[in-house]
């Protein structure tokens, strides 16, 4: 077998260790893995103007779009588009 047939092999190997049945997605499957709802959120703001719930724990980033409860958008105007605010950064987790 040569050297590069190894390493294709390897490789798909290494491909397809990620993959699973992982439906549960409110689970941070992480090294330091907890509850997604025990993180604090920010907020991104699109191009359009439209606001998303953001949370970034340093190794994965969390992004789902901000509706109100009729499922539209919401479209809030707390900061420029392409910005993010909020203490979302490095999945500190909420003292409250």
């Amino acid at each position: 077998m040569t050297i590069k047939v190894s390493m294709a092999i390897l490789g798909a190997a290494v491909a397809l260790a990620g993959c699973g049945d992982k439906t549960n997605k409110t689970i941070d499957r992480g090294i330091d893995s907890h509850p997604v709802s025990e993180l604090n959120a920010g907020i991104w703001v699109d191009p359009n103007g439209c606001d998303h719930w953001i949370i970034d724990d340093g190794v994965e980033g969390y992004l789902s779009a901000r509706l109100d409860k009729y499922g539209k958008p919401v479209c809030s105007g707390i900061a420029a588009p392409n910005t993010a605010v909020g203490d979302f950064k490095n999945g500190k987790r909420d003292p409250i």
